[in-house]
């Protein structure tokens, strides 16, 4: 049998291969070819221990005009090997803000060397709960070079936090912000959000570089 008529060969049932394995593909049972959904959408990364998830505990977030104490968290790539793709951003307040205004992410490029004034990440790990540790360096708050701009994803309130500040409180960004070599993202606010204490986490894909 030629490989060209091996390749058109489907597989009736499930199948399960193994990294560098062939595969040609599943039919049903009566011929048709299968194609769905499997699993979620980010099982293979996942799995492959290249998400990764981190918390911080800020306590009046500052302006994003300020580099001073940004964060957080705050993500900065040194690595050459990859990317990282920001998927998802969660906010929950334990103290409320005497001052209104958004939370959002600011950016910057030319980051060649680590933020100054750092202070520990309060959690982070892979989401694999096994997995590796993660390539790209993560601060809860620090000293950047210079922040290029800031997108809100969350308005601020001043009331208590029992009638609920912050809609929504889970944002899911899908991979949209990538974070290259020598550069950096990090939560931030339109206004320094006086007395207001949060709980922030983000979560990213680290991508190998081509």
């Amino acid at each position: 049998m030629s490989n060209n008529a091996y390749e058109r060969q489907l597989y009736v049932g499930p199948f399960i291969g193994t990294d560098g394995t062939r595969s040609s593909g599943r039919a049903g049972k009566t011929g048709e070819q299968v194609v769905s959904v499997a699993h979620a959408p980010h099982y293979e990364s996942s799995g492959r221990s290249r998400i990764f998830m981190a918390r911080a505990v800020v306590t009046a977030p500052v302006i994003w005009s300020t580099e001073a104490g940004t964060g957080g968290p705050l993500l900065w790539n040194s690595s050459s090997s990859v990317v990282a793709n920001v998927l998802a951003v969660s906010v929950a307040i334990t103290t409320a803000s005497a001052v209104a205004g958004a939370l959002g992410y600011t950016w910057g490029v030319e980051q060649t060397s680590a933020p100054t004034s750092t202070t520990v990440i309060d959690s982070s790990g892979c989401a694999r709960i096994d997995g590796s540790t993660p390539a790209v360096n993560v601060y809860r708050v620090g000293t950047t070079v210079e922040n290029l701009g800031f997108m809100p994803i969350a308005e601020v309130g001043t009331g208590a936090i029992t009638v609920g500040t912050v809609v929504p409180k889970w944002i899911d960004l899908r991979g949209l912000v990538t974070i290259p070599q020598n550069s950096f993202w990090s939560i931030a606010a339109s206004a320094t959000l006086t007395t207001g204490v949060f709980q922030i986490g983000v979560i990213w894909e680290e991508v190998p570089v081509a």
